[in-house]
């Protein structure tokens, strides 16, 4: 959920300054936006748990927007927002590694394919926006660089 409002604002930020990115921030909003789908579609038959994991999910939420909302100030370029979002995608990665981690001892079926779907997403997710980053920041002037 968190991903979907950072690729808005990131790709609100990038624009004007580098439209040739615009397309991989919509391709990962996208993503967010199935990757949510698919994870309600397994809290949904978790009886007894669903209420616990959708409380927590809408707190991580708000934790990512309050991160975002200190890092990406008024005065934030694109290469802001992409240094943002390498920070969020390497946590994704970390996140789905620690569920994939967590579900070993139980073995449940769906939530290793969830795993095993989102994984190669999120690690291509961040090699991109690290790339970006990279790419955004070759461009600057350094002696323009405070």
């Amino acid at each position: 959920m968190a991903a979907q409002a950072a690729t808005e604002k990131v790709t609100r930020l990038t624009e004007e300054e580098a439209p040739e990115l615009v397309g991989k921030l919509e391709q990962m909003h996208n993503e967010a936006v199935e990757t949510e789908q698919r994870c309600m579609r397994i809290v949904e038959t978790l009886e007894g748990k669903k209420t616990a994991i959708q409380e927590e999910a809408a707190a991580t939420k708000r934790k990512g927007a309050d991160m975002m909302k200190i890092y990406l100030d008024p005065d934030s370029d694109a290469l802001d927002g992409f240094e943002f979002l390498t920070m969020a995608e390497a946590g994704e990665v970390g996140h789905w590694k620690v569920l994939d981690a967590t579900n070993q001892p139980i073995s449940d079926e769906d939530v290793a394919a969830l795993c095993e779907w989102a994984i190669p997403i999120q690690e291509r997710h961040f090699a991109d926006v690290s790339a970006a980053s990279e790419q955004l920041a070759a461009a600057e002037d350094p002696a323009a660089v405070s």
